[in-house]
């Protein structure tokens, strides 16, 4: 029991050190990772290098697979792109293993002074962050080490090496290797415990080797989970992982077992190597392999996942996956409150067809539409909360809450285009007719109202302080506007070339329009405090 509880501490430091490396390296790479996304939309080969990467930043193979399903379920990723990603999620898992097995123990304590004193001494953010990365690094390392310690006296025990014995048995292998990552949910994990018992000369490269590939078959189910309640596109990406480890565990069994040992046994003695040399060989082999017929595993995966996805409806760009890596969350956040601003934008548009046509089926539409907003503003909102529980920047802190602030004004401009379409049925209904000058005078109101909005949306699209200041001048622009049209009105009512009732339409459009640009100003106001904090905190 003593050994047991020792071993599972040992493996709760290396995977809490594993965690907090990650999470070190993704703040320390900041806008990087968020750049990725843009290379995601290239093809499979550059797909394989970015899924190595981004797995070795992470420093989880099945948390990229996941991100990969949230991608592709947002549509921000097809499945041939997916598929190159998926690969090079397995390459970058190697990493840890490779990591390990420079068996750096005894470096451990001085790397997290290091990294503790970086930590108490400065106050720079990004110092902050690669402290981070050094104490995860060596909790990594002590975690290994304590595991090695607690796995020592059992080669003395003749039990378990009978059990050990069993794993001969390239079937029971296979089976304890996809076992043990199911449980601990990291195939990093159980590569730390295999190499914990290598060290001990407990277990050998021949014994090793169907635990290995095992252990990849049995990180495929965290993101079979994932997919569960995804499109079918996300459900074949998941599939095409199982089948990618499934295809090349069954080529390394029953053809190639045999070079991978003769290689392995030639480069190094030293047990861990093997194993970690073994793991990298596999890995890498594999997608050479496989990485020419790709497309076939598409087509399989689209086979056993038939049908077709419905269309988006609500949220197009977040989903709870790819949280696990907030700079990329960050930046899928602002491309939704973004796709919000511009539904915003046509639907203020409709409204305005609506009022000049007297058209009640267009008003209609802009009800529709205005749930779909309301409903957009509290599915980004609660998206957002949970956002700001991961671990994020300083930086990535401010653009959450301008994000939090763009939609609800986003919001308020849907309100007051409902608003508009309202006065629009008020309209129809009551047979009100507005006057030319009034009629003209709201047109260029309009469409100083929309081109304001419009330019603060591009304003918030690509953090244009200068933008920003010319939807603030629009804004001052529409306040006189709305002062001098509300003179006008009153100059129209004594002179009895506008009735009462045309009078209230008209006086509630202009406000209606005042408080859209003033929203439109929130907007760029927003984006000027996170530009500022920005350079302030450079």
């Amino acid at each position: 029991m003593k050994i047991l509880i020792e071993v599972l501490g040992g493996l709760a430091l290396f995977l809490y050190g594993m965690n907090m490396m990650g999470m070190g390296l993704q703040k320390v790479a900041g806008d990087k990772m968020k750049n990725l996304i843009g290379i995601l939309t290239k093809n499979r080969f550059i797909g394989v290098f970015v899924g190595a990467l981004v797995t070795l930043l992470i420093q989880s193979s099945s948390a990229t697979t996941v991100m990969v399903v949230g991608f592709v379920n947002a549509g921000l990723m097809n499945l041939t792109q997916a598929i190159g990603v998926i690969m090079g999620a397995n390459i970058g898992t190697t990493f840890t293993a490779q990591l390990i097995a420079f068996n750096l123990t005894d470096l451990a304590p001085l790397v997290i002074t290091i990294g503790v004193a970086i930590w108490l001494f400065t106050s720079t953010k990004k110092h902050k962050e690669l402290a981070e990365v050094l104490i995860g690094f060596g909790i990594l390392f002590i975690g290994m080490d304590f595991m090695k310690e607690a796995l020592s006296p059992l080669q003395e025990s003749q039990v378990f090496v009978d059990i050990l014995s069993n794993l001969n048995n390239p079937a029971l292998g296979l089976l304890a290797g996809f076992g043990l990552t199911v449980a601990v949910q990291s195939s990093s994990a159980s590569m730390g415990l295999l190499l914990a018992l290598a060290s001990q000369d407990l277990i050998t490269l021949q014994m090793a080797l169907p635990i290995l590939y095992g252990e990849n078959i049995g990180t495929c189910t965290t993101a079979l989970l994932s997919s569960i309640g995804a499109s079918k596109t996300a459900k074949r990406a998941a599939i095409m992982h199982l089948l990618f480890n499934i295809i090349g565990t069954l080529l390394f069994m029953l053809v190639l077992h045999i070079p991978i040992e003769y290689i392995v046994e030639r480069i190094s003695d030293d047990p861990q190597r093997r194993i970690a040399n073994a793991h990298t060989i596999f890995n890498i082999t594999n997608v050479l392999i496989q990485l020419p017929f790709a497309g076939f595993i598409v087509i399989a995966a689209q086979k056993l996942v038939r049908g077709k996805d419905e269309e988006v409806v609500g949220l197009k760009y977040l989903d709870s996956r790819i949280i696990e890596t907030p700079s990329i969350a960050v930046n899928m956040a602002s491309r939704e409150v973004l796709r919000m601003g511009k539904i915003v934008k046509n639907n203020l548009n409709t409204a305005k067809l609506a009022f000049y046509n007297s058209d009640e089926k267009l008003t209609r539409k802009v009800f529709e539409e205005e749930k779909k907003i309301n409903q957009l503003e509290r599915d980004i909102t609660e998206y957002l909360a949970d956002l700001t529980r991961a671990s994020l920047t300083y930086e990535q802190h401010g653009i959450l809450t301008t994000l939090l602030n763009t939609v609800n004004d986003l919001e308020r401009v849907g309100d007051h285009a409902d608003n508009i379409a309202e006065l629009s049925q008020y309209r129809i209904d009551n047979k009100v007719k507005l006057s030319e000058g009034a009629l003209e005078e709201l047109g260029q109101m309009f469409e100083k109202v929309e081109d304001g909005f419009a330019l603060s949306l591009t304003s918030f699209k690509t953090a244009d302080e200068n933008l920003a200041k010319r939807v603030i001048e629009y804004e001052s622009i529409v306040d006189r506007m709305e002062k001098n049209y509300r003179k006008n009105h009153i100059e129209r009512l004594n002179d009895l070339s506008c009735n009462p009732t045309s009078g209230i339409v008209f006086l509630d459009m202009i406000s209606n329009l005042e408080r859209i640009s003033d929203h439109s100003s929130n907007v760029a106001i927003s984006v000027m405090d996170a530009i500022e904090k920005k350079e302030v905190k450079q």
